[in-house]
């Protein structure tokens, strides 16, 4: 960017917290009414910022202590919000409350956010940690590596192809030496050029995903469209977006889940995205009963064959990249999480000493509890239902992740955010705007054929 705007140089993400936490206040706080539940929600988004900080300071310095205080700080946070979303569909009255800058303004700075943020990604060279990950994929892809439990475990679970793309840190609060820096693009071997690339353009294009996601949902479904851009701007301000706009693995789930939600209607089209999603990361698995209970009046079997045919999809594609039947037996391992818990190897907060990792079980059980309690309550499920469950779900994941659980906001955030925004939904239910399935419209038909016979 300072070959186009005259020295130019990129915010320190402290400082990015400082501004855009007060430009979002400035823009979406109620003064009028300032014991609102809009307000209590900006507040909770803004503070994940620090422990995001944390986390990171930690990391840069060494420092424990700091690393653990902002993944605790992380937990708390998300188990407010986790508590906020469950809570979600008891809250009846929801007046409008617009944003404190009109649509044209809201859509100019929307636009300005987003350009600096794909531009900070194009511009941004990954260092050797974010390199670690891809670099052992890319032997166990080849070959080079045994393919076994512990190392499937160390990357965790996902589509393995997934994982031989870098990480792309476009903010870090101190800047990496001459010597974790990588070298350019001529003296990098070509795998890791297209690598890079390909990390590049996926991100920008999860990012733009999840905006114009987030827009289409305002539009068609709130049938409001400021929503959807109040909604997008205030992910496009939180300082997490900022840290984490080059993160494949954190935007692209996001971005699949939101557009699931966008495409509600088409049971089958949402039922490939939520297969794709499962297929890139793994955990939105566990939304399965929950959007299973949902169609289940209407549309559940035209939900499930999209599911089975993107995962049939992904597998065959890993069979025709696979070297060997063993790589092949253990991506499809590792792209279904076929690991017990106890053989996972803990990065974040279940690693430090202070916990020991048995405890994470009890923690795995309570949320498959609230995962099968979501399925069957409330009943039936209309849109606004399934999005704060959809994010609850998404929100417990977190807790017994076991890399880095806590820094994966982006999977939850855009559709939190809408529920934030959103309004009254209660007539958006399967029965009510889901046609019929093709053959029982079909068997119907026969019968009233037969009948007048």
């Amino acid at each position: 960017m300072s070959e186009i705007l005259f020295h130019y140089y990129r915010v320190n993400p402290t400082t990015w917290f400082y501004l855009s936490s007060l430009l979002a206040l400035t823009v979406f706080f109620k003064f009028n009414r300032v014991w609102s539940i809009r307000n209590v929600d900006l507040a909770g988004l803004i503070l994940f910022a620090p422990g995001l900080l944390a986390v990171e300071y930690g990391g840069f310095k060494a420092n424990a202590d700091a690393q653990h205080l902002g993944f605790i700080w992380l937990f708390v946070i998300t188990g407010l919000f986790t508590i906020r979303m469950l809570c979600d569909s008891m809250m009846v009255r929801r007046p409008l409350l617009e944003p404190n800058l009109t649509s044209g303004g809201l859509i100019f700075l929307g636009l300005s956010l987003l350009v600096f943020l794909l531009a900070n990604v194009l511009t941004s060279r990954p260092d050797r940690d974010d390199l670690a990950a891809s670099t052992t994929a890319a032997k166990l892809e080849t070959g080079e590596a045994e393919v076994d439990a512990t190392q499937l475990a160390r990357l965790g679970p996902g589509y393995p192809l997934l994982f031989l793309l870098p990480h792309i840190s476009t903010q870090r609060i101190f800047s990496a030496d001459s010597g974790s820096q990588t070298g350019g693009d001529a003296a990098a071997p070509p795998p890791r050029i297209v690598h890079e690339t390909t990390a590049r353009v996926m991100a920008i294009l999860s990012q733009l995903l999840i905006v114009s996601g987030m827009v289409f949902v305002g539009w068609r479904h709130f049938e409001n469209t400021g929503l959807g851009i109040a909604a997008a701007v205030l992910y496009l301000l939180l300082p997490y977006t900022a840290i984490m706009t080059g993160r494949v693995d954190h935007a692209l789930p996001g971005a699949l889940v939101v557009w699931a939600i966008a495409a509600y209607r088409r049971p089958a089209i949402a039922g490939g995205l939520i297969g794709l999603a499962i297929g890139v990361i793994y955990y939105p698995v566990f939304l399965l009963p929950l959007w299973c209970s949902f169609y289940w009046e209407r549309g559940v079997r035209r939900f499930t064959t999209g599911v089975t045919a993107t995962l049939a999809a992904l597998v065959i594609g890993l069979w025709f990249t696979s070297p060997s039947l063993d790589v092949f037996a253990g991506q499809l391992q590792q792209m279904f999480g076929w690991i017990f818990p106890s053989e996972v190897s803990l990065e974040g907060f279940w690693s430090f000493p202070a916990y020991d990792p048995v405890f994470r079980l009890p923690v795995l059980a309570a949320f498959l509890v609230m995962m099968a309690t979501l399925a069957m309550w409330p009943s039936p499920k209309h849109l606004g239902t399934l999005m704060s469950c959809t994010a609850a779900v998404l929100l417990g994941s977190q807790f017994w992740k076991a890399h880095n659980g806590g820094l994966f906001l982006a999977w939850f955030l855009p559709v939190l955010l809408l529920v934030v925004f959103r309004p009254n939904l209660e007539n958006r239910v399967a029965l009510r705007v889901l046609d019929e399935d093709w053959f029982i419209h079909r068997r119907r038909r026969q019968q009233g054929v037969g009948s007048e016979a």
